[in-house]
């Protein structure tokens, strides 16, 4: 009896462990159908746009392994009781932002808040459950959350914005944030590494250093064209990344021990994961879009549809769990880019008047291809880590899985503008006021709010050309997302091994105890 009890007390903190990871995973894609209304009441351009989008995600990958470091050190209960407050206080000033740049910099702090919430779950977790099969069912239901809130982000925010203003995606938060505050020290132990490691401080600072500067570039010439400036920004980033590797490789105490990519499974999952974390934000940023703005739905109604995939993602994961067992990770991995790749190639066949049911289905095979891969990942690189470094650990799956879905948002993303800027440039008809004209060829959100202030006549040809100009990018987008999946596919099959690594042998870390 007192067994059963104490395994229901594991299942309960993991519960409570899910709840900063439903939102701090919806909060990456929450804001994709707001994009109308964000464009309408605050103009933003399309780099703003994309920065509103993206810079949540890339602060947290800049942040997730220092993060981790920090939560080993002072106590990963301590820590995302902290996060938990702070996540708070930045989501009520998101939703009150007045201007793109206040919207911008509220996203920026909810990415620092998140980066202490993410690892100390799954390092939570790792110190939780001892036993090894009880461990790897609770990681593949906190893989399942993660992923459910990147997918139902996009639901809460049709339901909300059919009621509410698009400030209501970030209030949402709160009450999540406060049932944590009173329930996570009541039911969660708090663990502290015993070696306590010295947190290095300037590797924190490369990190971010290392991120955001590339990115920054990246997105700058894809919608402003190269320069001097932007090369040198670019430049930088490379830079301190440089010097993030050989510091990490020197350091006795590194915030990552880079060593471990050496590992074929280790290091091939880690990119497995960016990979599908890529596609997988790139599917989900072109399918609102497309669906809000391209067929016409209402938030809600393009919401509720966005569940639809949800019948072929529901059977994913345990079929590719037992597959895995018969012909190997790698191989079902491989697999999963397949058929994601096929459902980016139908994906880029869709038109303005194509049948509801044709989009869904090419987003249902994306979806399914990409939770085949994440049920196994994170069991694997997770079952290598030994406890006394979980945080880091988590902090490197983590990071390469917010890495990679902020990589899909940002060059997906700029690539989709792009196109969408050079199509709109040559077919926006003569007559249109030159600010508008301008609006108009930063976003199809923006062409739409521009065409409600045209003449009749003049509104719909505007119309016609964003929508047209939109479906080409996005036929590009979805192309290039199927050239990186079957190209990845293969190589993982050269690089990623058969089995699952056996977990290291070490002592389970003892709960350091709490004060009363």
């Amino acid at each position: 009896m007192q067994s059963q009890l104490a395994g229901r007390k594991e299942w309960i903190a993991l519960a409570v462990l899910c709840l900063p990871m439903l939102i701090v995973s919806m909060d990456v894609s929450v804001l994709f159908y707001a994009v109308p209304f964000i464009a309408a009441d605050l103009q933003p351009t399309a780099s703003q746009m994309l920065w509103t989008l993206d810079i949540y995600a890339f602060v947290l990958a800049g942040l997730l392994i220092s993060m981790g470091a920090v939560g080993d050190r002072i106590g990963r209960r301590r820590l995302l009781l902290i996060g938990a407050t702070a996540f708070g206080a930045a989501s009520a000033v998101a939703a009150y932002a007045h201007t793109a740049e206040v919207l911008i910099g509220a996203r920026a702090l909810l990415g620092i808040a998140g980066a202490t919430l993410m690892p100390s779950t799954l390092a939570l977790i790792r110190n939780i459950f001892h036993d090894e099969a009880q461990r790897g069912k609770a990681i593949a239901t906190w893989s399942a959350v993660l992923t459910g809130g990147v997918t139902l982000g996009p639901v809460v925010s049709g339901i909300l914005l059919e009621h509410f203003w698009w400030g209501s995606v970030f209030l949402i938060n709160l009450p999540f944030m406060v049932m944590l505050l009173i329930a996570g020290p009541m039911l969660l132990p708090e663990f502290r590494s015993e070696t306590r490691p010295r947190f290095d401080a300037l590797s924190a600072v490369l990190a971010l250093a290392a991120i955001l500067p590339v990115i920054y570039c990246i997105k700058s010439i894809a919608t402003e064209g190269t320069s001097r400036e932007l090369l040198a920004y670019g430049a930088a980033g490379v830079l301190a990344g440089i010097v993030f590797v050989v510091r990490q490789l020197r350091s006795a105490s590194p915030l990552v021990d880079l060593r471990m990519l050496a590992n074929g499974a280790v290091g091939g999952g880690v990119t497995v994961n960016v990979i599908a974390m890529f596609v997988m934000m790139g599917s989900a940023l072109v399918m609102t879009q497309y669906l809000q703005s391209v067929l016409g739905l209402s938030p809600l109604r393009a919401a509720l549809w966005s569940l639809a995939p949800a019948v072929v993602v529901g059977g994913a994961a345990p079929v590719a769990v037992a597959l895995s067992g018969k012909l190997g990770n790698a191989a079902v991995m491989s697999g999963g880019m397949i058929v994601s790749a096929g459902g980016f190639v139908m994906l880029s066949r869709a038109a303005a008047d194509s049948a509801l049911w044709y989009p869904l289905s090419a987003a249902g095979l994306i979806s399914g291809g990409i939770v085949a891969i994440l049920s196994i990942v994170s069991t694997v690189i997770m079952g290598a880590a030994p406890p006394e470094r979980a945080g880091s650990v988590a902090g490197l799956l983590e990071t390469s899985s917010e890495l990679g879905g902020a990589l899909g948002l940002a060059l997906l993303g700029s690539l989709l503008a792009k196109v969408y800027r050079s199509e709109m440039a040559d077919t926006l008809p003569q007559g249109v006021p030159a600010e508008a004209a301008h609006a108009a060829e930063e976003t199809l959100a923006g062409a739409q709010v521009v065409a409600q202030s045209l003449p009749s006549g003049i509104a719909t040809i505007v119309r016609h050309a964003a929508e047209s100009a939109y479906l080409i990018g996005m036929r590009w987008t979805c192309l290039a997302a199927a050239v990186v999946l079957a190209a990845t596919a293969v190589v993982n099959l050269v690089v990623l091994p058969k089995g699952v690594p056996a977990p290291v042998a070490e002592p389970v870390e003892a709960p350091e105890p709490v004060a009363a």
